[in-house]
């Protein structure tokens, strides 16, 4: 399919960073899967990112539900008693709706501009030269992710990402995956495409909300009745905030890991990639005070799954 240019005004040696953010659910049920997405925006703004080179999907039926007390926002977090940061202002959605689809997303990633129904028609421009992430949150099972208009089966995904590779559409990728059973979208994902994906849970095991009613969804005194976030999302979002974007993308996946109790977040793919610092990839204009020199190598082999333990939770991502 044909893949859509773009003007580029630096050299061709230059890197250039795309993003792609997906809410893949609907309805106030799932609060938690938009408001995740929407915070993810807002990080990337905060660093500097031109919300021309971010391309969203979310079926955007959550801000104005008449389930919601504070109509337009959204809370990714708990602020109790104090305002609170409503993360989906300026948040720009490009396809919502019924354009929220597999054949959507799949067609963004592709640069398939004849593709793509419904929306603006906004499509990763990417180049050999390009850093992009990929950021996909809502319920997942074995094999699969879910939108509100269908199934993305992993074999797909994992299709799409070939052609990316093939046709030289990224320098370096990185995905981070929130669902359910999200690992088994990796279990096939090969170590010399330059992917780098980190997954919420193992194939075989849920991941989980965060920040749920009663005691934790309270924003300005009011209960949302309604978990605010999903665990994995929020402790890699809350440690982009709260670190330095010197920290590598390897430093990170190790803090996730540890303050993320009920499933095993995992790591897929080319895992030197993880060697290089978080603003590599989460921060526009990032200079960094490492160089690919003088920074620590990384070193891995094969992946061995962690024995999984049942965990009894109310709420699945």
């Amino acid at each position: 399919p044909p893949r859509s240019t773009q003007s580029r005004s630096s050299a061709a040696s230059d890197v250039y960073k795309r993003q792609v953010l997906v809410a893949g659910s609907e309805t106030y049920w799932n609060y938690r899967h938009q408001a995740d997405v929407c915070h993810a925006y807002q990080i990337l703004i905060k660093n500097n990112f031109n919300p021309d080179n971010i391309i969203v999907l979310s079926k955007n039926d959550v801000a104005y539900s008449h389930n919601n007390h504070f109509q337009g926002q959204l809370f990714n977090k708990p602020s109790f008693d104090q305002v609170g940061e409503n993360v989906n202002e300026g948040c720009k959605i490009d396809y919502e709706g019924v354009d929220v689809t597999p054949e959507n997303f799949l067609s963004v990633l592709k640069g398939n501009v004849s593709g793509v129904t419904g929306g603006n028609g906004k499509v990763l421009r990417s180049t050999e030269n390009d850093r992009v992430f990929i950021n996909f949150v809502d319920h997942g099972a074995p094999g699969l992710i879910a939108f509100p208009q269908g199934y993305l089966y992993a074999d797909d995904l994992l299709a799409t990402l070939r052609y990316m590779y093939e046709n030289s559409m990224y320098k370096e990728l990185v995905f981070y995956l929130e669902a359910c059973n999200s690992g088994s979208m990796f279990l096939e994902l090969p170590t010399n495409w330059r992917i780098y994906a980190t997954s919420a849970a193992s194939p075989n095991e849920s991941s989980y909300a965060y920040y749920c009613y009663p005691k934790q969804d309270l924003v300005q005194g009011l209960h949302i009745f309604q978990c605010l976030g999903d665990e994995y999302s929020i402790n890699w979002m809350e440690a982009t905030e709260q670190g330095n974007l010197d920290e590598t993308l390897q430093e990170q996946f190790q803090t996730v890991k540890s303050k993320t109790n009920q499933s095993h977040v995992l790591q897929w793919g080319d895992l030197s990639i993880s060697s290089q610092p978080i603003g590599n990839f989460l921060a526009n204009n990032y200079q960094g005070s490492l160089n690919e020199q003088s920074r620590k190598s990384v070193s891995y082999t094969h992946l061995t799954l962690p024995t999984i333990y049942s965990v009894q939770i109310s709420v699945v991502a």
